[in-house]
């Protein structure tokens, strides 16, 4: 009797678990938790990154004081990003496209890696890093809440040029 219990459990569960991943109805946007390509949600950058990119929030909110964060950056070819470094750890997944980064305290593109899609890196907190977009790209980032970015030089923030 005891086994037949557990096995109503089990299958209850398993089907409960499916309704999740496999949804019978139209979800709101509340209950979205899953995005096909074309329904990434774009939109503006933050101001503490350059203008001319695009941001979608995956999962999670990224400018709490806690939390896992799951984000998206679209950059056109050329877009840049000084030399920064962030308090938590980054990780990064390369979408499309081919993605430069370099590390230090001075943008040099000479000294950049090269990330093709399907690329992955991962930066522990306070390395100091800087990127650049060779074509279009788009990066997946997530990690802890939150996302801060701290340039090596205060003049390089967009955020105190406006």
């Amino acid at each position: 009797m005891k086994g037949n219990v557990y096995i109503a459990a089990t299958l209850l569960a398993l089907l409960c678990g499916a309704g999740l991943v496999f949804p019978g109805g139209a979800q709101t946007a509340s209950e979205k938790h899953a995005f096909t390509p074309d329904a990434i949600p774009y939109g503006p950058v933050p101001a503490f990154v350059p203008a001319g990119a695009q941001l979608a929030v995956l999962e999670g909110n990224p400018a709490a004081t806690t939390g896992d964060y799951t984000v998206r950056l679209k950059m056109p070819d050329g877009y840049r990003i000084a030399p920064h470094w962030h308090p938590q750890r980054e990780n990064v997944t390369v979408i499309t496209g081919t993605f430069k980064v370099g590390m230090g305290d001075r943008f040099d593109e000479s000294k950049m890696g090269t990330f093709p899609a399907g690329s992955f890196a991962y930066l522990d907190p306070d390395m100091h890093h800087y990127a650049m977009a060779s074509g279009e790209v788009v990066v997946q980032v997530h990690g802890t809440s939150p996302l801060q970015f701290n340039y090596v030089d205060p003049n390089d923030d967009p955020s105190r040029k406006k």
